[in-house]
This record gives C-alpha cells, sequence and structure tokens, in this order.
C-alpha cells in the first residue's frame, strides 16, 4: 500500500516517520499532569491516612503511566523527545498555573515567578523527569518494534 496514494496509512512502530513532533500531544500531556497541583490546590491530596508525599509519588507514577501508554499507543517516532518536551510543558504550565492561583487563593505570588532563581531548577527536574519516562517508552517501543518483525 502506497502512503503517497492518498490512502489512510497508518505506520507500523518502525515505519514511523521521523519528521515533526507532535506539539498538541505534547501539550495535552503536559497538561494531564497538572492534576498534580491541581490536587494540591484543592486539598484531595492532603490528610485522610495517606502521607501527602505518598500521595504526590502515586499521582507522578499513576500520570507517567498515562504519558507512556499515550505515546505507545499513539505510536509517536520519539517517544523520548516528546516525553522530555512534555516534561517542560508541564513545568510551564504549573509555573503559570502557580502565578495565576497564588494570587488568588493566598493574596500574594508564591512560586517560581515569586522567586525567579527557581525557575531553572523546575524546568530541569521536570524536564529529567519527562527523560527518565521517555526512556522507558522508548525501551518499551523497541522491545515491541523488535516484537513484531
Amino acid at each position: 500500500m502506497n502512503p503517497a496514494a492518498g490512502s489512510h496509512f497508518r505506520p507500523s512502530f518502525d515505519e514511523a516517520p521521523r519528521g515533526r513532533l507532535p506539539w498538541r500531544l505534547i501539550l495535552l500531556l503536559g497538561a494531564v499532569a497538572l492534576l498534580r497541583p491541581l490536587m494540591h490546590i484543592t486539598g484531595v491530596s492532603g490528610g485522610d491516612g495517606l502521607p501527602k508525599g505518598l500521595f504526590a509519588v502515586g499521582a507522578t507514577v499513576v500520570i507517567s503511566a498515562v504519558w507512556i501508554g499515550v505515546v505507545l499507543l499513539a505510536r509517536v517516532s520519539r517517544p523520548f523527545l516528546t516525553l522530555v518536551l512534555a516534561g517542560l510543558a508541564y513545568a510551564v504550565l504549573s509555573m503559570v498555573l502557580s502565578a495565576v492561583l497564588s494570587p488568588v487563593l493566598g493574596g500574594e505570588l508564591q512560586g517560581p515567578f515569586a522567586q525567579p532563581i527557581a525557575i531553572p531548577m523546575v524546568l530541569i527536574v521536570n524536564a529529567i523527569w519527562g527523560a527518565v519516562v521517555g526512556g522507558i517508552a522508548a525501551g518499551l517501543r523497541a522491545a515491541l518494534v523488535a516484537r513484531h518483525r
């Protein structure tokens, strides 16, 4: 089947083009991770017998699993880079969310924009999160490609 002939061609794992990045998907994955700060803001992640840190780690694991599942199901050709960028998108979106909500909820600007020296660290930490999850996704993708050969 010739993909240039106008047919609806869905590349297999090993035939995915290396061209453009899925920017909409990257932003969507970054936005999905906003569940973490939103759960904190709304108080869902606190108290009632479950330590706050354990809840945050659990939420991170669930979001990471969703990210991996989505890039594999979408057959993203560059899962590592896609998820590094999703981590960076989350970092930017969470900083903006903090800048918008902290004055409303706390009466003053809080978070990285209140202490700009923290901005690079927020970006680095979330890029590392995306890289770890992206590495796992890339490894799983490679295993799927090998299995389908």
